[in-house]
């Protein structure tokens, strides 16, 4: 899985995002660093209108199905101090959402 792969799938499913709240999504980690193997998993940055369960599981769901892996959703507001810079190092943002 490439970064441009998954880049281009959150533009093209902007609108089912926005539904569950999703103002800003990005990608970080293994797949945006192109470092990602076959058993890797998606690290996305989210930064959700509402915090509320049902967005925040409803966006997990949809993103595990659209991407037929496992999806570690992080919130902006629950980045760790010590995480944020590497995270923010890897972080390339979708446009448009």
């Amino acid at each position: 899985m490439t970064a441009e792969h998954v880049l281009a799938q959150l533009e093209a499913h902007a609108a089912e995002l926005r539904a569950f709240g999703v103002r800003r999504i990005g990608v970080f980690g293994s797949v945006a660093r192109g470092e990602a193997t076959d058993s890797s998993d998606l690290d996305l940055l989210v930064d959700l209108k509402r915090h509320t369960f049902d967005d925040y599981f409803g966006a997990l769901n949809f993103l595990e199905d659209l991407f037929g892996c496992k999806v570690d959703l992080v919130q902006v507001e629950a980045l760790k101090d010590r995480a944020r810079p590497t995270v923010l190092q890897d972080l390339i943002y979708v446009e448009g959402i």
